[in-house]
């Protein structure tokens, strides 16, 4: 099975690939004189740049859409051939197609494809003096393949161009601007209906616009691009969630600690970040002739924790936790309300550990991660095993070790898992978990990984049971990613309604009238008196419209109060998505919220 659905995704691949083609041929065909850049498949579909002598409209896409039809019902060849690069530069200067010359140059001189891999950025090939073109109809590309062997064999009904976009050549804000195209093809009707429709969803759930519409957090356009400002409900959210993860690293054995969010920039170069990871750092900021930098990670201040004094081979394992923020650069166009930041909260936490103890201590994490995952409404999941990507630090028998010991505690876990092959950090192998939301799609969550590396750098030891120093592994780790991307995928995976432990607001009570205000705030007192959230909503408006203001805002209770509760000594209660659920004495009312919030559900 898994063999047929990775087959049926190659071919799928291809037939986006070349949908691609078909859509760059028909914007040959609109605009004569223009220029393309790259048009590769992306998840779920494909784009392709283009430098237009105007600015596309919305209108222009479905004009788009009839050319590509006309070309696909001409089943038009995808011819394929290899020609001399010089050949190439010939032919595409002559086209005046310099992103492509340009293009053709890299690919001679250092190996780079005109592809791009899932992260957008250039696949490396080996050094040629051949490249391959294809030709459909009147259009010439430059490209890999591979191609369906028609256009016949798209069906016209099954592709559909999504959006335009702007993109930087080559991703560098320092090019010229292009213009991107958007879409998404399928191999029938049906699956093209299906995904449109929970485009449809997604559009309704998109963290960003119910962030705003619910008052959680904005992203003011002084504060700069991907730092966004929490008000005071979605800080609520924050809190309740890093309450929980607090809560349940102390109860295995985790110590909090904090660290500074600016260090010398000699700690960046020790731990090796400077050298592979320095087009995500932020530069330097000189403070008395020395040169200090926005932190990017929070290791190196653990590992100075454990430094500070001599360890015993009985003191391990030590564990480390921090909700500590960090900050990474991120191209303007990459950035994404909360999902792409550059400033974010990891939930931190190292382990420094014997070798023996590595297994042991992955299986907690692993277990600790499946318990975060579970309580969120997390149920299904995909795990990765990451391995030695091209450019790393260390010798190849400690990245065979730590590799081998998330093997292990993968199988100890009887977790099923991926090989991700070249996508562990530079100094280490991981294991990856991406969590499934409501509508299906994968979020990076909980990743954990093995290093003997840094030890060795910072030259850390534990003495053991002969009185000897020995080189301790270190185990970085995060159970939910980061707090801001964390929140944005909650709010989309629940719509905005929250599960009552976490809704900012849990009770609105509702006076029918002015007389009712009174009776209102008492109920509000009790149930305030209980650690619950609630809110009077007092103001002049009908009940029917505090209800309709209540269910919008998706507030878990709202509880109508008029003369017969007062009476009665109770409340009226709704129920989000259960609607009316009658008439309720406070304690039967208390005692129903209690048992809702300590159950977590």
């Amino acid at each position: 099975m898994k063999n047929q659905n990775s087959n049926r995704e190659n071919q799928l691949e291809i037939l986006r690939h070349s949908t691609a083609h078909i859509l760059a041929a028909a914007v040959f065909n609109m605009f004569p004189e223009a220029k393309f850049g790259i048009g590769p498949t992306i998840e779920d579909g494909f784009y392709y740049d283009f430098d237009l002598p105007r600015t596309l409209i919305p209108e222009d896409l479905p004009i788009l859409e009839e050319k590509m039809r006309a070309i696909i019902k001409q089943n038009l060849a995808f011819e394929k051939e290899k020609i001399d690069v010089k050949k190439a530069q010939t032919l595409f200067k002559k086209a005046k197609q310099l992103y492509k010359v340009e293009l053709i140059k890299e690919i001679s001189e250092q190996g780079i494809s005109e592809q791009v891999d899932k992260d957008k950025r250039p696949k490396k090939l080996a050094t040629s003096s051949l490249v391959t073109i294809y030709k459909t109809g009147n259009f010439v590309d430059l490209c890999r393949g591979p191609h369906i062997d028609s256009t016949g064999e798209i069906k016209p009904d099954a592709f559909k161009l999504l959006k335009i976009a702007g993109a930087y050549w080559r991703g560098d804000e320092k090019n010229k601007m292009l213009q991107r195209i958007y879409g998404t093809a399928f191999e029938s009707k049906k699956d093209l209906g299906e995904y449109l429709k929970k485009l449809e969803e997604a559009e309704k759930r998109d963290h960003r616009k119910l962030g705003e519409y619910l008052d959680l957090y904005s992203f003011p356009e002084l504060t700069g691009g991907g730092l966004p400002v929490w008000h005071p409900k979605g800080a609520q959210i924050r809190k309740q969630i890093e309450d929980f993860w607090k809560t349940e690293h102390e109860k295995r054995g985790y110590s909090l600690v904090y660290s500074p969010h600016i260090a010398n920039l000699e700690i960046w170069k020790k731990s090796g970040h400077w050298d592979f990871y320095r087009e995500n750092l932020y530069s330097p900021i000189k403070i008395d002739n020395e040169e200090y930098m926005l932190k990017p990670m929070n290791c190196p201040f653990h590992i100075f924790i454990y430094q500070h004094q001599i360890r015993s081979y009985n003191d391990l394992p030590i564990r480390y936790a921090e909700l500590g923020t960090v900050y990474r650069y991120e191209r303007s166009g990459a950035l994404h309300g909360l999902t792409r930041v550059r400033g974010f909260t990891q939930d931190d936490a190292h382990i420094f550990c014997r070798p023996d103890q590595i297994k042991e201590e992955v299986v907690n994490v692993l277990k600790l991660a499946g318990l975060m995952m579970e309580t969120f409404g997390f149920e299904k999941y995909n795990a990765y095993l990451s391995t030695r990507p091209e450019k790393a630090i260390g010798s190849d028998e400690n990245w065979k070790k730590a590799t081998s010991a998330l093997e292990a505690a993968l199988g100890e876990a009887n977790i099923k898992y991926e090989i991700d092959p070249g996508e562990g950090v530079f100094y280490g192998p991981k294991i990856d978990i991406k969590i499934e939301d409501a509508l299906g799609r994968q979020w990076q969550g909980p990743t954990i990984q093995v290093d003997f590396n840094f030890p060795e750098r910072f030259e850390l030891y534990y003495i053991d049971d002969k009185g000897k120093k020995q080189q301790p592994v270190m185990i970085h780790r995060t159970v939910l990613g980061s707090m801001e991307r964390f929140v944005g995928v909650l709010v989309e995976n629940f719509a905005g309604a929250f599960p009552l432990w976490l809704a900012p607001e849990q009770v609105w009570v509702l006076p029918i009238g002015s007389r009712h205000e009174e009776y209102a705030l008492k109920v509000a007192e009790k149930i305030k008196a209980e650690n619950i959230r609630v809110i009077v909503k007092s103001e002049n408006e009908t009940i029917g419209k505090k209800i309709r203001e209540g269910e919008m805002q998706k507030i878990p209770y709202l509880l109508i109060v008029g003369d017969k509760e007062i009476e009665s000594g109770s409340v009226a209660v709704r129920e989000r998505n259960k609607g009316d659920l009658g008439p309720m004495k406070m304690e039967e009312f208390l005692e129903k919220i209690k048992t809702g919030i300590k159950n977590k559900k």
